[in-house]
C-alpha cells in the first residue's frame, strides 16, 4: 500500500479523535450557562445543544482556508512537505487538547490549530531553505505571520473587553431585577426576554448562518433590512413571550437561556468545525491532486491549495454526528464544564485552585478600586445598591450555581460580542469571549466573596495562563514532531500516529 495513502487514512482517523477531544473542550462555551442555572434537565439541555451542533455542522460552509492557506503559502511547499505538516499538526492537536480535557481546563481549539500549523510550517520551511530550495526567499515569505499576530491580539481583546462588558451588563441587570427575580420577571420579564431573543436572532444570522452555502443571501437580505427585521423580531418575541408567561406561566428567561444555548452551539459547530477536520480533509484533497498529477511527491507543488474547494456535505454530516455523540457520552466534557460552572458559582463549592501571588495582587488592586468607589459614592446610594444586591439564600439541594438572569446575560452578551467581532472580521475566540463574560458577570453578581475570591481569581488566572500555554506548546510540539518526521521519514509519522492514538484511548478508558 502507498505510504501516503496510509498517512491519509491516519489523518482521517485522527480527525475522528480530534472531533471527540475538541468538542469535549469547546462544549463549555455553550453548556455552562444552561447547566449552571439548571434551566432544564441535563437531558433536555443536551438535546437542545445537540440540535444546535448538528444544525451548525449541516449549515457549515466547510471552507478550509486556515488549513489550506491561512498560515503558510502552499505554492512554496510540495505534497511531501504538506503531509509532514498535516501529520505533525494532527498528532499534536489530539494530544494537547486531550491533556487540557484531562485537567478540566477550557482552551481555544482555534489557537491550538493555528499555532500548530504555524510551528510545523516554520520547521518544514526552515528545512526547505537549509536544503537550498527557494533560495531567493526568506523564511517569513513562506509563512503568514500576520495570522498569529491577529490571534495573540484577539486573546488580549477578548480578555479585557468580554470581562468588562460582562461585568457591567450583569451589574445593570441585577440592579434592575435584584436576586428576587420572580418578582422582577413578572414585571419586566417579557420585555427583557424580548430584547435578549432579538439579540440571539441577530447572532444566529450573523454568526450561525452566514457561513452556510446559502447563508450569504440570507445575511445580505438581513443587513439590507436590518432595522425592520430587528424591530419586528423584538415586537414578535416580546408579545409571544408575554403571552406564554401570562397564559401558561412560562418563565421567559428559560426560553432565552435555551435559545441562547442552541445559538452558541450552532455557531460553534458551523465555525469551529474546520478546527477539527480542516487539516485531514485538506490532506485527503491534496492526496487526490497529487495522484492525478503523476509527479513525485517531492516535485508536486501544492499551489492548488490556494483555490477554494468545497467540503462534501456527507463529511460535514458525519462530523456533526460524531460531535453529537461526544456531547452525550464524554465525561471530560462534563469535567471541563464543571470548572467554569464552579468558578462562577454564587455559593460555596469545593475550590480546586489555590491562591497565588498573581491572584493576590489582582485582589489587592480590585480592593483599592472598591474602596475608592465607596469613598466617592454617597452612602444613601450605596445602601440602595446593596439592597438590590441582597442575596436570598435557598436550600443547598435546590440551589443552582447561579440563577437564570445571570445565565441569560452570559449567553446574550457573549452572542453580542461574537456577532460584533464577526461583522468587523476581528479574530476573537468564542472560548475566550464566553469564559470571560461569565467571569465578569460572576464578579458583578458578588459571587466572589471575601472567602472565595482568592480561589476564584486564581482559577481564572490559571485558565488564562493555559490559553497562552496552548499557543506556546502547540507551536513547539508541532515543530518538533515535524522535525522528527522529516529526519526519520513517513514511517516515523505512522509510529507517532499509533502512539498518539494509544495515548488517547488509554486516557479516556482510565477516565470512565
Amino acid at each position: 500500500m502507498d505510504i501516503y495513502l496510509i498517512l491519509v487514512i491516519a489523518l482521517l482517523i485522527l480527525a475522528i479523535g480530534d472531533l471527540v477531544v475538541g468538542v469535549s473542550n469547546d462544549a463549555v462555551n455553550f453548556l455552562t450557562s444552561a447547566i449552571g442555572s439548571r434551566v432544564a434537565t441535563q437531558r433536555t439541555i443536551l438535546i437542545i445543544a445537540a440540535a444546535g451542533v448538528f444544525a451548525g455542522a449541516a449549515f457549515s460552509s466547510g471552507m478550509m482556508e486556515v488549513a489550506r492557506k491561512g498560515i503558510f503559502n502552499p505554492s512554496f511547499f510540495s505534497f511531501a512537505d504538506v503531509m509532514i505538516i498535516f501529520m505533525a499538526v494532527m498528532i499534536t492537536d489530539i494530544i494537547l487538547l486531550d491533556a487540557f480535557n484531562s485537567f478540566g481546563m477550557p482552551t481555544s481549539t482555534t489557537v491550538s490549530i493555528v499555532f500548530e500549523l504555524l510551528g510545523a510550517s516554520v520547521m518544514v520551511g526552515w528545512l526547505m531553505l537549509r536544503r537550498g530550495e527557494h533560495q531567493e526567499l526568506e523564511l517569513l515569505d513562506l509563512i503568514n505571520t500576520s495570522k498569529a499576530g491577529q490571534i495573540i491580539a484577539g486573546i488580549f481583546i477578548s480578555i479585557g473587553v468580554a470581562f468588562s462588558v460582562g461585568a457591567l451588563s450583569q451589574w445593570v441587570s441585577r440592579l434592575w431585577f435584584t436576586f428576587n427575580i420572580r418578582r422582577g420577571v413578572k414585571k419586566y420579564g417579557a420585555l427583557f426576554a424580548g430584547i435578549c431573543m432579538t439579540i440571539i436572532i441577530y447572532f444566529l444570522v450573523i454568526k450561525g448562518i452566514k457561513g452556510a452555502q446559502f447563508g450569504g443571501d440570507i445575511s445580505a437580505f438581513f443587513m439590507k433590512n436590518a432595522l425592520v427585521i430587528v424591530a419586528g423580531s423584538f415586537l414578535f418575541s416580546t408579545i409571544v413571550l408575554f403571552a406564554l408567561q401570562r397564559l401558561f406561566d412560562v418563565n421567559p428567561l428559560k426560553i432565552v437561556v435555551l435559545a441562547g444555548t442552541f445559538a452558541l452551539a450552532m455557531a460553534f459547530a458551523g465555525n469551529d468545525l474546520v478546527n477539527f477536520i480542516g487539516v485531514p480533509i485538506t490532506g485527503y484533497q491534496s492526496y487526490n491532486m497529487w495522484q492525478d498529477s503523476g509527479l513525485a511527491a517531492e516535485a508536486f507543488s501544492m499551489s492548488s491549495l490556494a483555490e477554494a474547494v468545497q467540503t462534501p456535505k456527507e463529511l460535514l454530516f458525519i462530523a456533526g454526528l460524531i460531535m453529537v455523540v461526544t456531547l452525550w457520552f464524554s465525561a471530560k466534557a462534563r469535567k471541563v464544564t464543571d470548572t467554569s460552572v464552579k468558578l462562577g458559582s454564587q455559593g460555596a463549592v469545593d475550590e480546586r485552585f489555590k491562591p497565588n501571588m498573581i491572584s493576590s495582587g489582582i485582589i489587592s488592586v480590585a480592593t483599592g478600586f472598591s474602596n475608592f468607589f465607596t469613598a466617592v459614592v454617597p452612602n444613601r446610594a450605596l445602601e440602595r445598591i446593596d439592597a438590590r444586591f441582597k442575596f436570598e439564600e435557598v436550600t443547598e439541594k435546590d440551589r443552582p450555581a447561579f440563577d437564570l438572569l445571570r445565565a441569560a446575560v452570559n449567553l446574550v452578551i457573549a452572542s453580542i460580542l461574537i456577532a460584533f467581532a464577526s461583522s468587523l472580521k476581528l479574530p476573537l475566540s468564542t472560548t475566550y469571549v464566553s469564559f470571560m463574560v461569565a467571569m465578569g458577570a460572576s464578579l458583578a453578581d458578588r459571587a466572589w466573596g471575601a472567602g472565595s475570591a482568592p480561589y476564584r481569581v486564581a482559577g481564572v488566572v490559571n485558565v488564562i495562563g493555559g490559553w497562552f500555554l496552548t499557543a506556546i506548546v502547540a507551536f513547539v510540539a508541532s515543530a518538533l514532531i515535524a522535525l522528527l518526521i522529516n529526519m526519520g521519514g513517513n514511517w516515523v509519522a505512522v509510529g507517532l500516529f499509533l502512539v498518539a492514538l494509544a495515548a488517547l484511548l488509554h486516557s479516556n478508558r482510565r477516565k470512565k
